[in-house]
């Protein structure tokens, strides 16, 4: 096995962490070694239990943010559905869909800066509505907190907090202009203090380099999040980003890998956009991440939860809710 990526790997088994200095060495490492290491470490420290998620899209479109990557931004032209609160019927169908195939945590999602009173009564009602019919646990996702909409997420039963950093701090400021990094970091620290854990993470290939993926992993190691989704940039027609060309998978692989060995207590969650690696996506699943958001996102379609399954279990997952 590559040296550096030895070095590295008997660190973190033995209980330590890697530094800056060691992160961009193994951006020279060995590639095949690098992957087999962090599926190690995602071994070591996880076993082989998968962790399953999946989102619903509670309110869509019109948002007043800027985010260049957004197709729910009022400000770009990408004709997605808008509508204020997704019908009470469909939401239960799909709540339903997703606890009969095993999924284990839910989250309402809404496109916006944050909730208005009214949306806070049409999310809380729905929370309720799906506790009464699956045993599905919570998460939401639902822009900027405050003490009173956190409080009556918690009421409602949301146990995990979602507000992905996007990109590093010093790279956030080239996605997104109408709110800051420091903003969502607040709203992560306040869910936390309210009993909620946290899953922030963020998206790559918005023309950022591997070092700000790197400065976005270390980020979250320091807030100590136990749930990093890691997006790859779908180009939406409309956005600002849409004449970006795609990752390579190896570009994927490595940082799925680089953070695993940043952080190896958290769920690497694989989310939107991975189903643009076709058969590849899979490799993820052996190169560190050990977590997907499954079934269809929000402004485009996922793999099929069946299929992701079937291709998970082949790996050697195991998908009991704990």
């Amino acid at each position: 096995m590559d040296t550096t990526v030895q070095q590295a790997l008997t660190t973190i088994l033995d209980g330590g962490q890697i530094d800056w200095a060691t992160a961009t060495a193994l951006l020279s490492a060995d590639k095949n070694d690098l992957y087999q290491a962090a599926d190690q470490i995602r071994s070591h420290f996880h076993g082989n239990h998968f962790d399953l998620c999946s989102i619903i899209n509670a309110k869509s479109g019109n948002c007043t943010e800027n985010c260049r990557f957004c197709a729910q931004s009022a400000r770009h032209h990408t004709g997605v559905d808008t509508y204020t609160a997704i019908p009470e019927e469909e939401a239960l169908a799909q709540a339903k869909d997703n606890d009969q195939h095993g999924v284990h945590r839910l989250s309402l999602v809404t496109s916006g800066r944050s909730l208005s009173p009214e949306t806070v009564a049409e999310l809380t009602h729905l929370y309720k509505k799906i506790e009464e019919s699956t045993s599905l646990v919570f998460c939401a996702s639902a822009g900027f907190l405050d003490e009173q909409i956190v409080s009556a997420l918690y009421a409602a039963g949301v146990r995990r907090y979602h507000c992905n950093l996007e990109a590093s701090k010093n790279y956030f400021p080239k996605v997104c202009t109408t709110h800051t990094w420091e903003e969502k970091v607040e709203t992560l620290k306040l869910a936390r203090a309210t009993g909620m854990s946290l899953c922030s993470g963020g998206i790559i290939g918005m023309g950022e380099a591997m070092e700000d993926r790197l400065d976005m992993a270390f980020e979250l190691r320091e807030l100590e999040v136990l749930s990093i989704p890691i997006n790859i940039l779908t180009a939406i027609e409309g956005t600002p980003l849409a004449e970006l060309k795609p990752l390579t998978t190896d570009e994927v692989l490595t940082t799925v890998a680089l953070y695993r060995f940043i952080n190896p207590l958290a769920v690497i969650r694989m989310a939107g956009g991975r189903q643009q690696l076709g058969q590849d996506q899979y490799r993820c699943f052996a190169s560190g991440a050990n977590g997907a958001i499954v079934g269809n996102y929000l402004t485009t379609s996922g793999s099929g939860i069946k299929g992701d399954l079937e291709q998970l279990s082949a790996l050697g997952y195991t998908f009991e809710r704990s």
